[in-house]
């Protein structure tokens, strides 16, 4: 890129922000906007990042010749910087166009699927930096193991989450690339489940070299020149899939890595839940592909810490166990319920969940209550709106009244702390992509609190 400045309108994004990290450590002067501080925005300015949080166009670099202006499309079309960027002769692009640009000519690993990307690209990034390989990586969370989204290194291998919001993954041009699922969401984007699916089989059709689908995807050779692959959690047909598993008391697993031409016994996930087992198996099943070594590969799985928020566990004792999830479509839901069932047989578990988008209750109203009914105590929150509007008669109560679980009840999130203090937890999950993730820091001190009290 031949510009000075890099201006970022939703620098706070998790994908932008990988972006945005990139370019500062590439020698950009990059400076930004967001609509409220958090955490990451913090650390972007202790890297020496300008970022602000008014829609004020004072803050742009006024050289349009010289400043390179990277949006998110969860901005509102007619947001202040973004209509004066576009009016006033600044190059504007989707942040999808800048990754797309930054992996051309290297060697992309991409991981896509409506769910499983994150945790997936995130350890197959730590396989590589963990077997010595090395790559550059932007991820759609924050690595436990690295505490940041972005890695970088001096070879020509990008791991990059593959998003299919907005089509984005259709910028890129893997030479390896993983399909997780391919489930109706984004339906504002996409209308329905069909073209869903179109957006994959095209997304695979760019893909020079393999492509490794779950088994069952509708992946087929008339989708893409690539090879095409198989992986399962424990399905014998798939290339790729665990066997011999065995759970400790804690849910952790211990399994037998099987790939086309061997097998990696004594296999165990540095995190607990079969979930995990699954997305382990999808990513070694890229590393195999590539041609690291197995042990290599053994290694790193053990080794791995896992994503903020995606199946996190902050606490975990027989007394109370409490995990805070990304969850925000209905499959998500239903598989983080049934690893925890698995990990903590017995027990009673308490559901949180705070809806994202009016648009995703509306249409996912119903698998959303089939999804939450299989715990044993649900509180619901109002919805998170991110980027939308409301829309009329759509409110959390569309999926409160269907739900079937033994307790439910439905809070504003400001009510949220007042009732778990006098809540018996026994295992406590909070689900939701909106800002929930305010509550972690306070149910766990809340939580860790209550079993210092009862041992005292």
């Amino acid at each position: 890129m031949t510009y000075r400045n890099i201006y970022f309108i939703g620098i706070g994004g998790i994908g932008m922000s990988a972006i945005a990290r990139y370019c500062h450590a590439k020698g950009y002067e990059v400076s930004g906007y967001d609509r409220t501080p958090s955490e990451l925005t913090h650390e972007l300015e202790n890297e020496g990042i300008k970022i602000h949080y008014e829609d004020n166009t004072d803050f742009i670099p006024k050289d349009a010749g010289s400043t390179l202006v990277v949006y998110t499309p969860a901005i509102p079309h007619d947001m202040g910087e973004l209509v004066y960027v576009m009016e006033h002769g600044y190059r504007t692009v989707k942040r999808s166009r800048i990754l797309g640009e930054i992996s051309s000519g290297q060697r992309c690993l991409a991981v896509a699927g409506t769910h499983g990307k994150t945790t997936t690209s995130t350890l197959l990034a730590h396989i590589f930096r963990s077997s010595g390989e090395g790559c550059s990586a932007f991820l759609g969370g924050i690595s436990k193991n690295y505490g940041t989204n972005l890695l970088i290194s001096r070879n020509n291998v990008i791991v990059a989450e593959a998003d299919e919001f907005d089509r984005s993954f259709l910028q890129l041009h893997p030479e390896i690339a993983v399909i997780t699922a391919m489930d109706a969401d984004h339906l504002d984007i996409y209308s329905d489940l069909e073209h869903v699916k179109a957006a994959f089989r095209e997304f695979a059709s760019q893909v020079s070299g393999t492509v490794i689908a779950k088994l069952g995807l509708d992946i087929t050779p008339d989708d893409t020149e690539a090879r095409i692959l198989r992986y399962s959690y424990d399905d014998p047909r798939a290339d790729f899939y665990a066997s011999d598993l065995l759970h400790d008391e804690c849910g952790y697993l211990t399994f037998t890595l099987n790939f086309p031409h061997g097998k990696i016994e004594n296999c165990r996930m540095g995190i607990p839940g079969w979930v995990n087992v699954e997305n382990g198996v999808a990513a070694a099943a890229v590393a195999l592909a590539y041609g690291l070594e197995p042990k290599e590969i053994k290694k790193a799985l053990g080794s791995f810490q896992g994503v903020k928020r995606r199946f996190d566990i902050h606490l975990n004792t027989p007394e109370c166990s409490y995990i805070d999830d990304y969850a925000h479509h209905p499959k998500e839901i239903a598989t983080a319920v049934s690893s925890i069932r698995e990990m903590f047989p017995g027990r009673k578990l308490t559901a949180i969940f705070q809806p994202h988008l009016y648009t995703r209750t509306r249409d996912f109203a119903d698998e959303f209550a089939q999804a939450l009914s299989r715990v044993d105590k649900l509180i619901l929150l109002d919805i998170y709106p991110a980027r939308e509007e409301p829309l009329p008669g759509v409110t959390s109560e569309m999926i409160f009244r269907k739900v079937t679980a033994p307790e439910k009840v439905l809070l504003k999130k400001e009510q949220l702390m007042d009732y778990l203090k006098d809540e018996h937890v026994d295992v406590l999950i909070t689900f939701g992509a909106g800002n929930i993730d305010r509550f972690t820091g306070p149910i766990t001190e809340m939580l860790e609190n209550r079993i210092k009290t009862r041992t005292q």
